[in-house]
């Protein structure tokens, strides 16, 4: 009796761990809703997207896709905001199309901070094109949440 319950003990153990081992493997989700955001001279700007990113440990693997831009895509990157829905500074840069319409790509391996930053929502991808505000030619901006 004792070393059946000592079996069943470590089959259930055994189960827990691979099932927890499955989620993590699976990554934590996050998607951004690309968008202009309204500032002076924003008459300029156009376009939108979408991004999706997993969080596997500590690396953030990003995709997305864009359109509708006034000009050629020129920079995207992944920035940490000093709160949920405020600008901040660049993280990482992400590859991007250098086109009207495309794609965003990248993979960061962030900080404990930084990963921190994700979950509260205090990250973002910025991108900038040759047709966007001043000074430095953002366009669309997108936080990403769960």
């Amino acid at each position: 009796m004792r070393t059946a319950r000592r079996a069943i003990t470590a089959l259930l153990a055994v189960g827990w761990l691979a099932w927890g081992g499955l989620a993590i493997a699976q990554g934590d989700k996050f998607t951004a809703r690309l968008a202009w955001v309204p500032t002076a001279g924003a008459d300029r700007v156009s376009g939108k997207g979408t991004a999706s990113a997993t969080l596997t440990a500590r690396t953030l693997a990003i995709t997305g896709s864009f359109e509708g831009l006034g000009g050629a895509a020129t920079v995207a990157r992944l920035h940490e905001g000093i709160a949920r829905g405020a600008r901040g500074k660049a993280v990482a840069d992400l590859t991007v199309t250098k086109a009207a319409s495309g794609s965003i790509s990248g993979s960061v391996t962030l900080t404990q901070e930084q990963v921190e930053s994700l979950k509260q929502g205090r990250l973002y991808i910025q991108l900038h094109g040759d047709k966007g505000l001043a000074p430095d030619g953002a366009n669309l901006w997108g936080w990403l949440l769960r």
